[in-house]
């Protein structure tokens, strides 16, 4: 078994300095990426089993549909980089489907990284297995040293895309196509533009499921940075935004309230909301220019229910 493990503490979440800056700002904001603490994970786990949130089932459908046209777009390749690999899952069909040399995985929760990828190498012992707990969106360029030469894929399912602002999307598609290389390939899933009224019950789900693993941001927070949030007076809200293409999550002040987080205090309105994620849904055309803007051209489109998963390659004159 070949596996290695990287922990990056340097490139770890300056958590405090984060959210003090998004509470701080007009209008609050905390990065999605707060979510996943071990509770967030588990409630994350229970919102992709609702009969509402048909995202990860469609993508794996979609995948084991047409992964062998899939494997036969991409072709021969080396190396598979997957960004935000958390248990490793989705990459495992790939693994059997194009049977690359080497695997880099980049998370950063690192001792579930480690746990997920190490499962992997032992299931594929001639594959190489490497394992980075970073915030790859501070620090990808790191992995750039654990890359074997030769073409590599770099693998974004899940539509984790849709989080970003669109200039966000094309800087971070841009990243990645430095890290593939000239040669190299991008296969990405992403959430289509469907029914708002279908959008609205994916994020609001009749079990409670969204509005748990919203407001465990507020339970994270009380835990690890001092706060006082009494979560019975914040909602969870969501809603399609079809101007911006994008739904939006918020955590909605019940009253007015002062809340101390990391000795520092902050003052809510009533009504006033605390932004804590959006994402956005895409036709295949416009995430199709904005991946060319970064210097990818689309080479194949697949897309189920809704869904849509896109093979690039580098742009001859990028």
């Amino acid at each position: 078994m070949a596996f290695a493990f990287q922990d990056y503490p340097a490139a770890h979440d300056d958590v405090r300095g984060e959210v003090l800056a998004g509470l701080a700002a007009h209008p609050k904001a905390i990065p999605p990426k707060y979510f996943y603490d071990a509770a967030g994970c588990r409630l994350f786990d229970a919102i992709c089993a609702q009969p509402e949130y048909t995202l990860c089932r469609t993508e794996q459908s979609l995948m084991a549909a047409h992964l062998p046209e899939i494997a036969d777009a991409v072709g021969e390749v080396d190396c598979i980089i997957e960004p935000g690999a958390g248990d490793c899952v989705k990459v495992r069909q790939l693994l059997g489907a194009l049977h690359p040399k080497s695997l880099v995985v980049i998370d950063i929760a690192g001792a579930p990284l480690a746990a997920a990828a190490e499962a992997v190498a032992r299931d594929h012992p001639g594959l190489a297995v490497s394992a980075l707990s970073m915030d790859f969106l501070r620090d990808l360029e790191a992995a750039a040293r654990w890359l074997p030469s030769g073409r590599r894929l770099v693998y974004y399912p899940g539509s984790s895309i849709g989080n970003f602002e669109p200039e966000a999307v094309k800087a971070l598609l841009a990243r990645f196509r430095d890290l593939a290389g000239r040669q190299g390939r991008l296969l990405i899933g992403f959430d289509l533009k469907k029914d708002p009224l279908r959008l609205h019950a994916a994020y609001n789900d009749a079990a409670g499921m969204t509005a748990a693993f919203n407001l465990n941001l507020l339970t994270r927070l009380n835990r690890e940075l001092d706060a006082d949030f009494d979560l019975a007076r914040f909602r969870h809200y969501a809603f399609y935004q079809p101007v911006r293409g994008r739904v939006e999550m918020h955590l909605v002040s019940l009253a007015e309230q002062t809340v101390r987080v990391a000795g520092e205090s902050f003052r809510f309105a009533l009504g006033e909301t605390l932004h804590t994620e959006h994402s956005y849904k895409y036709r295949g055309d416009e995430f199709a220019a904005l991946a060319e803007s970064a210097g990818w051209q689309c080479a194949r489109h697949w897309e189920h229910e809704g869904f849509a998963v896109q093979l690039y390659g580098a742009c001859e004159t990028g």
